[in-house]
């Protein structure tokens, strides 16, 4: 009879020999920070006595497991306990992923925790997920050997105060994930030199309270040295905490851990005082209520107006003056002007505290409910907060008048890097962090905010730059305002030609493939250096997704790079695999296209793409459908 499999019986080969499925270098995670950054593989050393009867109850067991997955589920176990090979599953998510990020991680271990083979135990770590497998019941366990730190090569970008800083997040978060419910925890804490570090602590569920914070001390202890390094991981058996001087996380998903720190002893004395002062509070509170009703009856209320000092500060949708943004941009005066496209110009403005600032002018019909539209969607999408997708500061309506102020972003708009004075300084690890950029704010739109965004208008030049080059997805959220007279087509459709995917430009069909496939477009021009929308190759006039596509049926993608890229930055495979997903995104079946965090997780795995792509529609300045003839605007 075979001996069962405790997690301490780890083979150094088999880590050896796994690690070269990691989806990135650790050294590289502050780049891009993936929920599918691979961190930890382990085998038993033992194997199952049947293979058939163990692979069976693999399958039936990560079938369960997926099926358990929904909108709120980011746990699950499954067990065949009275089969002849007995087997435990377990599989975790990181509470701050969307759904789709958490299928697509658990897509991801159960198809490489299967390189252990038939051993008979195995669990495998990664950023966003934790899936392991067992013969005996080991829910309970925490901690064990195999436990392990890692931390990042880089330092802190802000360094002063940044140790005291990660180190008292830490150890807040250890003492106060076992009381949360769920166990997890997830914070962000500013300390002294503007040092900022956000952290996130998780246990599995089927945990006790004591086992999780025996887990969290020891995971504490493997990384409490990693400061001043700007990243660093703890893992145990069921345990994960994780600190970082970027946000990988959304800061709404934040957990309130104050209230967690104090002691169990303290609640009895809590509820005494708090029984004490709550009728006073009652009737204070009611005082308050009734003088501010009586003093609301007398007085209207004014709308908000931004402060023109404070106004770069998230407030939500702040109302500017419009006199402040007519000094800020000199009048709107050509000088200033960034841009323009379908949705109206764009001005650099300069505000009274010296913060520069976009200020969009938006080309709208006058209607009242257009002017109600507007609002709404300025509410809606000043919400949208994270690291790849512009910030809303605030609006301004005055009459005819209605502009958006965005945060500024000094390196321009992607097309202006590929296509424009500056074009081939963009080195290859630059357009692959944009390449992934781009598809984690499209995924934040689409999964991860509270209402789902479709943009429907992604290009090149709708990706702006920040000072690091960083890209940040802009103009969402405005394509319901574009007034039927300015659509690129004669039904109510907004899009760009070349980007566009066919079922939405063609018949009107919207989902959240057609970003997808715009996105696939975008890609092609990274890669290429080359203008969707026009054709390019001589004698063919091909356009550009056309072109990629003979390239691919004819196995020479590599003539699709762009020259002026350096073959010593990149690899063929790396450069094809990009390419491939590209084309994936960009099929004629929309459901075969992938969803934008399914993108995320192709892009960093290690390795080629399994899936072949199929033929894309290629879409002209004129297209010819079911006999009648439709003509977009370039």
């Amino acid at each position: 009879m075979q001996p069962k499999s405790p997690l301490s019986l780890f083979c150094l080969s088999s880590f050896l020999a796994f690690s070269s499925i990691s989806f990135l270098l650790f050294a590289n995670l502050t780049a891009s920070d993936p929920q599918s950054q691979f961190l930890d593989i382990g085998c038993s050393l033992y194997n199952v006595t049947s293979r058939a009867a163990f692979f069976n109850n693999i399958n039936a067991t990560f079938a369960e497991i997926r099926s358990k997955l929904n909108s709120t589920a980011r746990f699950a176990t499954a067990d065949r306990a009275r089969a002849s090979n007995p087997l435990y599953v377990l599989f975790q998510c990181r509470g701050y992923l969307s759904t789709s990020d958490c299928l697509a991680c658990f897509t991801v271990a159960a198809v490489h925790i299967r390189n252990c083979s038939a051993a008979n135990g195995a669990r495998i770590s990664y950023d966003g997920c934790f899936l392991r497998y067992e013969s005996n019941n080991f829910y309970g366990e925490t901690t064990a050997l195999g436990n392990f730190g890692r931390c990042g090569n880089g330092t802190a970008s802000k360094v002063v105060g940044f140790n005291q800083t990660a180190d008292k997040l830490l150890r807040d978060l250890t003492v106060a994930t076992p009381r949360i419910n769920g166990y997890f925890g997830a914070a962000r804490r500013e300390g002294a030199g503007g040092a900022v570090v956000y952290g996130v602590a998780q246990c599995v569920e089927t945990a006790s309270e004591t086992g999780c914070g025996d887990c969290l001390r020891v995971a504490y202890g493997n990384i409490q040295r990693c400061p001043p390094d700007g990243n660093g991981r703890g893992v145990d058996a069921g345990c994960f905490l994780r600190y970082s001087d970027k946000e990988f996380f959304s800061l709404n998903q934040t957990v309130d851990i104050e209230r967690f720190l104090t002691g169990k002893s303290s609640k009895r004395k809590k509820a005494i005082i708090g029984g004490a002062v709550g009728g006073a509070a009652a009737i204070l509170l009611f005082l308050v209520l009734l003088l501010l009703l009586r003093h609301s009856k007398k007085t209207k209320k004014k709308p908000q107006k931004g402060d023109i000092l404070g106004a770069t500060e998230l407030r939500g949708p702040v109302n500017f003056r419009y006199k402040d943004l007519k000094i800020a941009t000199k009048n709107f005066s050509q000088e200033n002007k960034l841009g323009g496209g379908g949705f109206g110009d764009v001005y650099k403005g300069v505000l009274r505290n010296g913060k520069i600032v976009a200020v969009k002018k938006l080309v709208l019909s006058q209607s009242t409910t257009a002017k109600e539209d507007f609002e709404s969607e300025a509410k809606l999408i000043s919400n949208v907060h994270h690291r790849n997708v512009i910030r809303l500061l605030g609006c301004c309506s005055r009459g005819t008048e209605l502009l958006l102020v965005y945060e500024f972003m000094a390196n321009s708009s992607l097309d202006k890097l590929l296509f424009g004075e500056r074009r081939g300084t963009l080195s290859w690890k630059q357009r692959f962090d944009i390449i992934i950029g781009m598809a984690r704010g499209i995924a934040y739109l689409h999964d991860e905010f509270h209402s789902r965004i479709i943009h429907r208008d992604i290009k090149s030049s709708n990706i702006l730059l920040d000072d690091d080059l960083q890209p940040k997805i802009a103009d969402f959220g405005l394509a319901r305002l574009l007034p039927e007279d300015k659509s690129h087509l004669s039904t109510r459709f907004a899009g760009t030609l070349g980007y566009t995917a066919p079922e939405y430009a063609i018949h009107g069909q919207l989902t959240e493939k057609v970003d997808t496939y715009s996105y696939g477009v975008v890609v092609l021009e990274i890669v290429s250096g080359e203008k969707s929308n026009e054709p390019m190759r001589e004698p063919e006039k091909q356009y550009l997704l056309e072109w990629a596509w003979n390239l691919y049926e004819k196995d020479a993608l590599m003539e699709l790079v762009d020259e002026n890229l350096d073959p010593k930055e990149y690899t063929t495979d790396e450069i094809k695999k990009v390419i491939e997903i590209a084309l994936m995104c960009t099929q004629s079946s929309v459901a075969s296209r992938p969803t934008m965090s399914e993108v995320v997780v192709l892009l960093l795995s290690k390795g080629q793409v399994v899936i072949e792509p199929t033929r894309p529609t290629f879409v002209d300045a004129t297209t010819k459908v079911d006999g009648e003839v439709f003509t977009l605007d370039v």
